[in-house]
């Protein structure tokens, strides 16, 4: 390898070290008979991402096959089901918090899933701002993917989320509003 970059060995090691300690290499040793082992490297997934993707091309691609194919209904059940898969995973460390811990684990699991989000007390309410949307791109040619987030939020508060302001309708942000019962205790 070094011949064909045109660097010394010891650069080679230099950089694999480093491409490894960043997580977009894995290296297994592979022995043959006497001497030392040889390295074997190969992308990590994190590596994969590093060079460029079709996702987006072939996602609107299966949605809009989806589409053609299914009934609205079923489309949007399909998008529900994917949320409440999603919560379902988290619905265990859901139980005893209070409403502003759970808010608070939406975030983070929002934010794990991309988006930026914010959330605030407003009254009786509570809103939750999706400053950024991972779907924007789908969600122009398919803007059922919205209900993914929405009932991920509903799901995981165990209260129904009003959509009041969306990016894609020309919005700033997403805002979702949750109404929490009125009990003795509030």
């Amino acid at each position: 390898m070094a011949e064909v970059i045109g660097i010394t060995p010891i650069s080679i090691r230099h950089h694999l070290i480093n491409l490894e300690m960043d997580g977009l290499i894995s290296g297994v040793e592979e022995r043959h008979g006497v001497g030392r082992p040889r390295l074997i490297y190969a992308l990590t997934e994190a590596g994969m991402e590093k060079f460029p993707t079709r996702y987006l091309r072939l996602t609107t691609r299966l949605l809009a096959q989806m589409k053609e194919s299914m009934p609205g209904p079923v489309v949007r059940n399909l998008f529900n089901s994917v949320a409440e898969d999603l919560a379902g995973e988290y619905a265990d460390q859901m139980h005893g918090l209070s409403m502003e811990e759970r808010l608070d684990s939406v975030k983070e699991l929002l934010s794990q899933e991309g988006f930026t989000v914010e959330w605030e007390k407003n009254g009786s309410q509570y809103e939750i701002h999706e400053i950024s949307c991972p779907y924007y791109q789908i969600g122009v040619l398919h803007p059922e993917v919205c209900t993914v987030d929405q009932t991920l939020i509903s799901k995981m508060l165990a209260l129904p989320a009003s959509k009041v302001q969306c990016i894609l309708d020309g919005g700033t942000h997403c805002t979702y509003v949750v109404q929490p019962a009125v009990t003795a205790e509030n």
